[in-house]
């Protein structure tokens, strides 16, 4: 369907709390709708909602669907039969999902979506602050950002910043002039067949990319080069911008990269050198990416990171190792989906390398149903071949209470997956 937001007055959101969903809320919250949504579990982020006029319900039930809303909007991660989903269509009231709708809005402005297999939620927050004096674009991102702690920036309507995900083709719905590529690799294996099918989707939205745009990418890297062989749209390598002894308060070999990207697009954009340099010296991170907690009361830093791959968490550990060289590396790693476990459990056997012990919980399951076939404990087995130092617990409150008793002055704590492990730091810090 086609969506006129003008004359839309009362919008619903199905998974509300989710981190791009919420962003969306905010977004039409800040645009004068009348925005409702429940959740299957409250959590900081509906909180937020709520202190700012959202009215966000628990669970998932068709009564809170309002009879007046003339659009439900849901989370990729909501099911068909939901009940709230049901009782929208019984009631005619037109569904779109997340994807659907940022597609509707990028159908009117020009468009940065950044795409890639890993870092595109720093990357965004990044762009985002490079563009923000000049092009002072909307921003959605996969994250809150530091200072507002928000996932939505209000800015000029027609020119539109979106993290843009790949997980079931969804980012295909957008309308980019401007294409970011971070990295092509394999995931999301649960629903793509192998890499060449990720590349099919990756290559179907650079070939959106109108002659007046560009793509931003790292050009010798063979898989986007096979990826984008033969699109005639200009192609920016941002390794021209890579610079090692760039200075960043965020670390890592990742995020000099991730702050080339930036650099491109803000020239692109035509941004002052000086505006682009200060806001990459200035760039604080975000929300759960190698995000600093605080210190405990015997002087261990902890952090947390969303890694949840076999490359990002050595691309991470890297980074902290460099960071933090005399220091034992402590990772608190929960593992997140079953599919996805299964499928990497080789190499995240291998993706540890610079852990000094790991601790791991139970697999987040998130959207899969339970799969006895695959489990943390044989995880860590697989860790221990490698000469890894490590524990499984079957709850989370069993690693909290050995952790808290256990770390040193001269341990630094990482806290490391998509789910909810990011708790066990807190407690740590209470």
């Amino acid at each position: 369907m086609s969506l006129n937001l003008n004359k839309t007055k009362h919008i619903h959101f199905i998974g509300v709390g989710g981190i791009g969903v919420s962003a969306m809320a905010r977004m039409m919250k800040y645009h004068g709708k009348h925005v409702s949504g429940s959740d299957r579990v409250l959590s900081p982020i509906t909180h937020d909602l709520e202190n700012i006029g959202v009215r966000v319900r628990p669970g998932h039930d068709e009564h809170h669907v309002p009879l007046f809303a003339d659009l439900v909007v849901y989370s990729p991660a909501i099911a068909g039969d939901n009940p709230e989903m049901i009782r929208a269509r019984g009631l005619h009231i037109p569904t779109l999902s997340y994807p659907e709708v940022l597609g509707e809005i990028s159908k009117e402005a020009f468009t940065v979506a950044v795409s890639g297999t890993h870092g595109k939620t720093t990357t965004t927050a990044m762009i985002a602050d490079v563009l923000a004096k000049d092009i002072n674009p909307t921003v959605i991102v996969g994250s809150l950002l530091k200072g507002g702690r928000s996932n939505f920036v209000p800015g000029h309507t027609k020119r539109f910043l979106v993290e843009a995900c790949e997980y079931k083709r969804s980012f295909l719905h957008l309308h980019p002039s401007v294409l970011v590529i971070t990295n092509i690799d394999e995931d999301h294996l649960d629903y793509y067949k192998d890499l060449k099918d990720i590349q099919s989707a990756f290559r179907e939205l650079a070939l959106k990319v109108p002659s007046y745009g560009a793509i931003v990418c790292n050009t010798d890297d063979s898989v986007v080069q096979e990826t984008l062989a033969g699109i005639s749209v200009p192609i920016l390598n941002y390794m021209a911008h890579y610079n090692p002894d760039r200075e960043l308060f965020v670390f890592g070999e990742h995020n000099t990269k991730n702050a080339a990207i930036a650099h491109t697009v803000g020239e692109f954009f035509s941004v002052p050198e000086e505006t682009i340099n200060d806001a990459l010296a200035n760039f604080r991170g975000t929300w759960r990416r190698s995000e600093y907690k605080g210190r405990t009361t015997r002087g261990t830093e902890v952090f947390d990171d969303y890694a949840h791959h076999p490359q990002e968490i050595r691309t991470t550990l890297a980074g902290f190792k460099k960071r933090f060289p005399d220091k034992n590396i402590v990772v608190v790693f929960q593992p997140h989906l079953y599919s996805r476990t299964k499928t990497f459990f080789n190499d995240f056997a291998e993706s540890f390398h610079n852990a000094n012990r790991v601790l791991l919980a139970p697999i987040y399951a998130a959207r899969e149903a339970h799969d006895p076939s695959i489990s943390h404990h044989m995880l860590g087995d697989a860790l221990r071949q490698y000469g890894k130092q490590v524990e499984s617990y079957e709850t989370l409150d069993a690693l909290s209470h050995t952790l808290s008793r256990s770390v040193e002055p001269n341990d630094v704590v990482i806290t490391m997956g998509a789910g909810d492990i990011y708790k066990v730091g807190e407690r740590l810090l209470v």
